[in-house]
């Protein structure tokens, strides 16, 4: 009879070592205690309480609704099955599926949400005609189907629509198979074989989603977590990809980061060590679930070794499904230092939330974010109708992003924007419109010396001609750029439609008077007409008389962004006047107190505008205008530091970042955090890998990351010729 030799840890009798979640090694397995138990009832009843979860009658609806898509895109490749003449088999065998990824396939949707779909056919139905048109034209016909949208252009094409009142986001991907089998596994690289990139872009929000799912310890754990962290990303302003900030799937990997650091933890826990860990990350060292894998298919995966474009990321956050991309490829450096704010503000709040000196509702208190800047960009889009806007708005918001980065560039770094990722609607007006805002301040620490200005003219143009490469304008689609001073900021924004009463420091809340101007000849309030004076030029001539059609443009958006000498939304109606031979556009009517500079046939003149109240602010309002173009608005203004209210001191640097592939090294405790008992050990790991090169699970070295910021090259030379220019001066003037 055999003996079976037992070793001395079978002898002992303990258990195998726990499966490790990550690249790395866990800060603390250590699991809650009765107190953090409790704090997780209490946050969870807040979630609950605050509407977060939908109800039961809305999910049956939605599944009824994803249901309802499925039999649509089968019926609609069978169709197209017989149309191209294949056998009778074949239209039988014909398929396409629906898979769903985002919230909405990770649990944490809400109310109203979208529901991000992804359908998959056979290799002989395409997505350029068979999706966008041939399955649009079905869609459209459908009374169910409502804002149907296609935006077959994007980095991932989509088609956007409403089915009962349901959001539904729908991708279109074809792979490499005459049929689609019903049990297909997408999660499986079998799917990439022959496919474009497009294809693999559609792909990946669903391979992404179920790799996600797969590679968090506790699934629930996961899922009330990363639904609390969302609530705040949006209560807070940095919810947003498409501005710069962070959008769902990003939001996602970091809790799931946080969720293999800390595997045993609940989700009050984690909640807290989330803030802990990315108030302390040293960016760019990138956030990944699981080794970047490379295979024989050849797509682009991210590696900064490679790729000098990767080098340049600020905030990389790496997708777990090949090909791994960097999910948060938007961030600038602006948005990143708001962000850093913002988890200062989160940690700040979760330390005293356990030492019992706050609650939960504290966490999620709005970010006051017109409380925080003295000076802010105003971009107003317009147009004739809600379908209209609908489209030009999606296109003006997928590049706001880029003003800010034209404007980081421009300045070196030294002007820095915060664009808030909200958008704001003036019911009153009768056009359809739309307003974004950025709040401006001057970099930090910045010696700034009396009467300097930033000159912003160039970036704001060449903003304006990326805006005009639309190439579906329809006649009415305006945007206006314009400063406004904090006082200024209309008050359509506010909740209720009323300024917030700015108890410390008492400014004047109520909203200047506004002006409504035709030609300069009038203005007109609410209550009555004004007529303002015209200085004439030496020659007692009227220097804007001969001034063209301010608001004539063509297609090519000559003069479509510059606003009338700032004209701007005011309490009164709008007053619509001819845009062009048999179209009118809606005015944006009022005038902010200050003065309007115009130039014409080598004449200047100047207007002064005045609203019954005196001006204190140093703002001029300017305006050139060239003989062939439309008015143009320069703007000069203080701007100083970022104001106290709701503002914390950026924490974490990105300096010493070239170490591991792991930016969590001190991750320490405060000191009135309990600290947790791995966290020396994690610590020791992490140091015994920042050895000067980044590495990934297969042992390769990443090169330093040589570059922190996005440096974009200018394009081309902006002259000062007669051609419109929009002109933003910023002057920092020192206080008395």
């Amino acid at each position: 009879m055999a003996t079976e030799i037992v070793s001395p840890e079978g002898l002992s009798g303990s258990a195998p070592p726990p499966k490790q979640f990550g690249v790395t090694k866990p800060i603390s397995v250590a699991g809650p205690t009765e107190v953090d138990a409790q704090r997780s009832r209490e946050l969870e009843k807040f979630l609950v309480d605050s509407g977060l979860y939908e109800s039961e009658e809305e999910e049956t609806k939605r599944e009824e609704v994803l249901g309802r898509i499925r039999q649509i895109v089968k019926d609609w490749v069978k169709q197209l099955t017989h149309l191209r003449g294949y056998t009778d088999q074949m239209v039988e065998n014909a398929n396409a599926l629906i898979f769903t990824f985002g919230s909405y396939r990770l649990g944490v949707h809400g109310p109203g949400a979208d529901i991000d779909t992804l359908c998959v056919g056979p290799s002989y139905v395409n997505r350029e005609e068979d999706f966008f048109f041939v399955l649009h034209n079905i869609l459209a016909e459908m009374e169910e189907i409502t804002e149907l949208q296609p935006v077959p252009d994007a980095h991932v094409p989509v088609m956007k629509f409403k089915f009962d009142g349901i959001s539904i986001d729908l991708l279109y991907a074809s792979i490499s198979l005459l049929v689609v089998p019903e049990d297909l596994d997408i999660s499986n690289v079998s799917v990439l074989y022959e496919v474009d990139e497009p294809t693999v872009r559609s792909l990946n929000g669903c391979r992404v989603a179920d790799q996600i799912l797969k590679l968090v310890p506790n699934v629930e754990h996961f899922r009330t977590t990363l639904r609390c962290v969302k609530f705040w990303a949006k209560r807070r302003g940095v919810y947003s990809n498409v501005t710069g900030f962070l959008g769902g799937v990003n939001w996602a990997l970091l809790v799931a980061r946080v969720c293999q650091l800390y595997p045993n933890a609940i989700p009050s826990m984690l909640v807290s060590r989330f803030f802990r860990v990315y108030t302390q990350w040293r960016w760019p060292n990138p956030v990944m679930l699981c080794p970047i894998e490379e295979d024989e298919l050849g797509f682009s995966v991210w590696d900064p070794r490679k790729n000098p474009r990767d080098r340049t990321h600020h905030m990389p956050i790496i997708t777990p499904a090949y090909p791994c991309m960097n999910s948060s490829y938007n961030v600038s450096t602006s948005t990143l230092r708001v962000m850093m704010e913002q988890f200062q503000y989160g940690n700040n709040i979760c330390q005293e939330i356990e030492l019992n000196k706050s609650l939960w509702s504290t966490l999620f208190e709005p970010y006051l974010f017109f409380e925080s800047y003295r000076n802010y960009l105003q971009v107003d889009i317009i147009a004739a109708d809600a379908d209209d806007l609908r489209a030009w708005k999606g296109w003006v918001e997928s590049r706001l992003r880029q003003l800010t980065l034209m404007i980081e560039r421009d300045t070196y770094g030294k002007l820095q924007c915060h664009p808030y990722p909200h958008e704001f609607v003036d019911s009153s007006k009768l056009c359809a419109h739309s307003a974004f805002f950025m709040g401006l301040q001057r970099k930090q620490g910045e010696i700034v010396q009396e009467g300097q200005q930033f000159d912003i003219r160039g970036s704001v143009d060449e903003f304006r001609h990326s805006i005009n490469m639309y190439m579906f304008w329809k006649p009415g689609m305006e945007i206006y750029i314009s400063h406004v001073r904090r006082k200024q900021i209309p008050s359509y924004v506010f909740p209720d439609g009323y300024k917030r009463p700015r108890h410390p420091r008492g400014t004047n809340q109520q909203p200047s008077d506004k002006q409504s101007c035709e030609h300069g000849d009038a203005c007109q309030t609410g209550s009555g007409e004004r007529h303002v004076k015209r200085k004439k030029d030496s020659n007692g001539v009227d220097a804007a008389q001969d001034t063209p059609d301010k608001r004539h443009r063509s297609p090519t958006g000559e003069g479509s962004v510059s606003p009338e000498a700032s004209q701007r939304f005011s309490s009164t109606s709008p007053v619509c006047v001819p845009f062009r031979e048999g179209n009118d556009a809606c005015q944006l009517d009022g005038l902010r107190s200050g003065q309007v500079w115009m130039e014409a046939g080598g004449r200047s003149a100047v207007e002064s505008f005045n609203t019954g109240k005196k001006t204190t602010s140093p703002m001029d309002i300017e305006a050139e205008c060239g003989s062939n173009s439309s008015t143009v608005t320069s703007l000069a203004s203080e701007v100083g530091s970022c104001e106290d209210v709701g503002i914390l001191s950026v924490a974490g640097s990105s300096e010493g970042n070239n170490g591991s592939i792991e930016g969590s090294n001190n991750l320490g405790c405060s000191h009135s955090d309990s600290c947790d008992a791995d966290s020396e050990s994690l610590l020791e790991n992490v140091s015994e890998e920042r050895s000067g090169a980044l590495q990934d699970g297969s042992g390769k070295e990443f090169e330093p990351n040589a570059a922190n910021g996005i440096i974009l090259e200018p394009v081309g030379a902006l002259g000062l010729e007669s051609q419109e220019k929009q002109l933003v001066r910023l002057s920092f003037k020192s206080p008395a």
